[in-house]
């Protein structure tokens, strides 16, 4: 197997004495979706933070490509092309999809010596781009508040793959979606991950985990719990272990088999 694209071992985030990251590690290979799962307060937000660079770990390294990386801010990591789509997606809802995709990489051209915004190869890339991804829009000029929360996602996922990532951090992308929308983005996922792009799908849903990912790790109160891969884990194992394992078989076992 080759070595894996990111690689975190031993991280541990302190903030002031409470202990949100425990020594957490985790390796994640091109062209893999691997999922991290965990109940609420399990550190998945602090992890996915720290690897993006919005937090310094407080121990522990970080590898990517086999090198030692130390990132001071959010921008080393895009640089270095790790990319994080995050539940609120940073959109402008009444700005089009094709100013929304580059929204912060406007495409400029010239013309008698000023720089305009230019709307012709912007409009052109996000249509393509979109199209590749399964979402037919009305046109470039759409509304990104418009489209439902599963085109919006997708729209953010493409504008991450297009600009470059190597590895694309999805921050509970499905959490408010319902089944149709949680569908595309799942496919959309899906798409990315062929491309040869590692994906870490943080969510709380193991059916969501399970119709995607290749590998599983869970953490619960800063610590990992385990990693497993697809085919030797059973949707019931990995929802066991994400509630605490032993602890819910015995609160089961307390409440008559109820929980």
């Amino acid at each position: 197997m080759a070595d894996p694209i990111i690689r975190m071992v031993d991280i541990e985030k302190h903030f002031g004495s409470v202990i949100a990251l425990a020594g957490v590690t985790l390796e994640v290979f091109s062209g893999e979706c691997h999922c991290l799962l965990g109940d609420n307060g399990a550190g998945k937000s602090t992890f996915i933070k720290t690897m993006s660079g919005v937090h310094k770990p407080t121990a522990g390294e970080i590898f990517f490509e086999g090198k030692i990386m130390n990132f001071v801010n959010p921008r080393d990591a895009i640089n270095a092309g790790i990319a994080t789509v995050y539940q609120d997606l940073a959109m402008i809802p009444l700005m089009s999809v094709s100013r929304n995709f580059f929204m912060g990489n406007e495409p400029l051209k010239r013309i008698a010596g000023i720089s305009f915004f230019d709307h012709q190869f912007a409009n052109r890339v996000t249509m393509e781009e979109m199209r590749k991804m399964g979402i037919n829009l009305r046109g470039p000029d759409q509304a990104v508040g418009t489209l439902s929360g599963g085109e919006r996602q997708t729209v953010a996922i493409s504008r991450a793959v297009y600009f470059g990532a190597k590895v694309l951090i999805l921050d509970e992308p499905t959490s408010a979606l319902g089944v149709r929308q949680t569908a595309n983005v799942l496919a959309t996922i899906d798409k990315v991950r062929k491309q040869g792009i590692a994906v870490v799908f943080i969510t709380h849903n193991v059916r969501h985990a399970m119709a995607v990912g290749d590998r599983f790790t869970v953490l619960n109160r800063g610590k990992t719990l385990g990693t497993a891969e697809r085919g030797k884990i059973t949707p019931e194992e990995l929802q066991d272990l994400m509630a605490g394992g032993q602890e819910m078989v015995e609160l089961e076992g307390s409440l008559g088999g109820t929980v």
